[in-house]
């Protein structure tokens, strides 16, 4: 077992020291600059889905659509907040969320899809969510123990994406191949 080994003075003095910078310590061991673009590239990658699933709750047709469409709602609901707990994050690591609409989708892991078809629409959102499971699994390795909580924050959206990607297979199963 690891033994603890600042004394409490020293922590105490420690704190005092660079108090503008919030919650960042000499203890936090990750790149910061590189943790808060990462963070904003998955910002990016959760509006994209947000707006990939609110455009396929909208234009989704045919005899399923209501059962989908609800289904495409929720997860634009959670891509949101996805969104929002990355957002805060960068501001509490002292960065900037990026919001800009200019360069959303060159940022964003995933693609836009504009598909009126219901089948391509399930199967756009299932590759969609299959690319943030990779990107945001690759993110949690490569934060290690160097951000515990950035990592955690990634590790709760990942959680939530195996769901989306879940639920979408569990559709695309109800349909034909074609």
């Amino acid at each position: 077992m690891a033994e603890f080994l600042t004394d409490i003075k020293t922590l105490r003095e420690r704190a005092r020291q660079e108090i503008d910078k919030g919650p960042i310590t000499e203890a936090y061991g990750a790149d910061l600059e590189r943790v808060i673009q990462v963070c904003n590239e998955a910002l990016a990658t959760e509006i994209v889905c947000v707006l990939r699933y609110k455009r396929h709750y909208y234009t989704a047709t045919g005899i399923h659509a209501e059962t989908v469409a609800s289904e495409f709602l929720e997860h634009a609901a959670e891509e949101q907040q996805h969104a929002d707990m990355l957002a805060e994050r960068i501001v509490q690591l002292g960065g900037e969320p990026d919001f800009s609409p200019d360069t959303l989708s060159t940022r964003a892991h995933a693609e836009y899809n504009a598909s009126l078809d219901l089948v391509e629409m399930l199967k756009e959102d299932l590759v969609a969510e299959r690319i943030a499971i990779a990107s945001y699994t690759e993110i949690i390795q490569w934060l290690g123990d160097g951000d515990p909580t950035t990592k955690r924050v990634f590790e709760q959206i990942l959680a939530q994406e195996e769901e989306h990607a879940d639920d979408l297979r569990g559709f695309l199963e109800r349909f034909p191949k074609s």
